[in-house]
């Protein structure tokens, strides 16, 4: 199993409507999501700088960043696009992070 994280950049004043979005996750997606192997998903947020810190473990080739052509992310990448950092396609941008620590 494999541990993947990364961050993302929530634009000011929308954590509530993030927190809400994620605790409504559209249960197609959150098939799609196990499904692909991503378990033990988490998101992290930092007020001060407006970052979500991701983190998932992964069975398989990859994890909830390698799903971009389905038509369930995408669709949920465009309900997310306005709340967040993202490229022109809605996908968030999304930072891959280094472990350089591993505790079990």
């Amino acid at each position: 199993m494999k541990r993947l994280a990364f961050k993302m950049q929530l634009n000011q004043g929308c954590i509530k409507a993030y927190k809400d979005r994620h605790d409504q996750l559209w249960p197609e997606l959150k098939i799609l999501l196990k499904e692909a192997g991503v378990s033990n998903y988490s998101i992290f947020f930092d007020n001060e700088t407006h970052t979500l810190f991701a983190f998932q473990n992964v069975t398989g080739s990859g994890g909830s960043q390698d799903l971009e052509q389905n038509s369930i992310v995408q669709k949920w990448w465009a309900f997310m696009a306005d709340i967040m950092e993202t490229h022109p396609d809605n996908a968030p941008v999304s930072i891959p992070l280094e472990e350089v620590f591993f505790m079990e």
